[in-house]
């Protein structure tokens, strides 16, 4: 299984629309093969951080989320209104 932690920093004018988003990708990636887990946190410290955790059950399932159009629409605009920084975990 893979874990991905995104985190999404942004300013407070783009939050509103950077978690609109992570909720548009989340709905529709909990209903890809694969996906096993996936969720979005607000930081209780930093008010500009979200996370996306979201855990597939391999590499070939996390492939076509990547690939699937709901994924480049969302992180593309996310990544319009913040910087994100992704880290991988095995297990």
């Amino acid at each position: 299984m893979l874990r991905l932690n995104c985190f999404i920093q942004t300013s407070a004018e783009n939050r509103a629309e950077v978690l609109e988003a992570a909720k548009r990708l989340t709905a529709e990636s909990l209903k890809q093969d694969g996906c096993i887990a996936y969720d979005i946190f607000e930081s209780a410290t930093r008010p500009d951080v979200l996370m996306i955790c979201e855990t597939w059950s391999g590499q070939a399932a996390l492939n076509a989320h990547s690939a699937s159009q709901v994924f480049v629409d969302e992180v593309g605009k996310m990544q319009s209104l913040g910087s994100l920084k992704l880290e991988t975990f095995e297990f």
